[in-house]
């Protein structure tokens, strides 16, 4: 693989990431997406360890001079239903790479194989991370523990993002992607005939007076300069049409652009809860369940992403029109809690369905992506260029 060409490699590549798509595997199961990996790097001549269970860790130039900089990838995919025709849709039932976590290693095994062409040339050390469930299972963090940043300077990473045109990208200081969190609120009432409604209590009406008031914390309780949201997503008080239930469950999540909103929002969805349910004679209780924390660009760092990015893409790479932070969220957080570093998001949209946002089943990576990352990586860890 070392002496194949740049055009080469990009075609495999291409096909890598087709392989992947077809065969998709959830968070903490991608057992087979870590062999085809590590076939990947064994092909190339390129050493790795397991990192995570699922996860892999290969270092390049390991004993260069210069300053030890990690590339990542994410691997996991979507419990999602596929409805394309794409000859390499997923084969797994109710499992599909929705989010273009199957781009983003074939665009890290691609950078890698260059790399491990270029080694001798490398001004210092580069960790390729494979990194498993960052789809709400904190694969990050766990690779972490397991010394997935152990002696690294720099940590860098990317996603694709089909709201950006293709060509266009963007890499702010601060913060680039929100944090996030779950919550689920149960309101108590008392079960009754649905003719005698003075006779119980409603915790339907209940939950609705609660939905319209959690919609008033961030344009009332938040200073406008702070970038919030607050949606509520399920409503479930599941009960024969003539009778008033007993109880019912709202579930839903909040992102926020800054960590130190995480207490703020939890206090008030806390405190509209309760005593919004209490004015309709029920009860409320609350949890809150605790995801990511907001993907916060160091700005030295960021400018180096800046730097390659118009060096790839050329002088209008930058997509002023899009909004930061985006208020997706990103388990990317935790590396750029312990290392100075930069998230990018590389445009992917064009006409048709490369605009289809990520998460949605008629989704599919942009391939034209693949050597344009691997590039803005060569940029980064300043590797020869193709």
């Amino acid at each position: 693989m070392i002496n194949a060409t740049w055009k080469t490699m990009t075609a495999d590549a291409v096909a890598l990431r087709r392989t992947l798509h077809a065969s998709p595997e959830l968070t903490w199961q991608e057992h087979n997406t870590a062999q085809i990996i590590r076939r990947e790097l064994d092909r190339a001549g390129i050493a790795w360890r397991e990192c995570a269970g699922t996860g892999s860790l290969a270092v390049l130039a390991p004993k260069a001079p210069g300053r030890h900089i990690a590339l990542r990838a994410d691997m996991d995919a979507m419990p999602i239903t596929e409805a394309t025709d794409l000859p390499w849709a997923s084969a797994a039932p109710g499992c599909m790479h929705a989010c273009g976590h199957d781009g983003h290693i074939a665009a890290l095994t691609a950078a890698g194989w260059w790399l491990k062409k270029h080694e001798s040339r490398l001004p210092g050390p580069v960790t390729l991370i494979f990194q498993p469930a960052e789809e709400g299972g904190h694969g990050a963090r766990r690779m972490i523990e397991n010394g997935a940043l152990d002696g690294v300077d720099a940590v860098f990473g990317w996603h694709n993002w089909p709201a950006i045109p293709m060509g266009k990208a963007i890499c702010p200081d601060g913060p680039v992607m929100a944090a996030n969190g779950t919550f689920r609120i149960t309101i108590r009432g008392r079960g009754a005939h649905a003719s005698q409604p003075e006779a119980g209590r409603d915790p339907v009406l209940a939950a609705s007076a609660v939905v319209q008031a959690l919609q008033q914390i961030v344009s009332r309780r938040l200073a406008p300069q702070h970038a919030a949201v607050v949606s509520v997503t399920s409503i479930v008080a599941d009960s024969p049409d003539t009778v008033i239930p007993e109880e019912c469950v709202l579930g839903g999540c909040i992102r926020f652009a800054r960590n130190t909103l995480r207490p703020v929002l939890l206090d008030l969805i806390t405190e509209t809860a309760v005593q919004t349910a209490s004015a309709y004679g029920t009860e409320a209780t609350v949890e809150h369940i605790p995801r990511y924390g907001a993907v916060v660009n160091e700005p030295e760092s960021a400018g180096l992403g800046r730097a390659a990015l118009k060096e790839v893409l050329g002088a209008e790479w930058l997509d002023d029109a899009m909004l930061t932070p985006v208020m997706a969220s990103e388990d990317f957080s935790y590396y750029l809690e312990q290392k100075p570093g930069a998230f990018m998001l590389m445009g992917a949209g064009e006409e048709g369905r490369r605009c289809e946002p990520c998460h949605s089943p008629r989704y599919d990576f942009n391939d034209a992506l693949i050597p344009l990352a691997a590039k803005v990586f060569f940029q980064l860890v300043k590797a020869p260029m193709p």
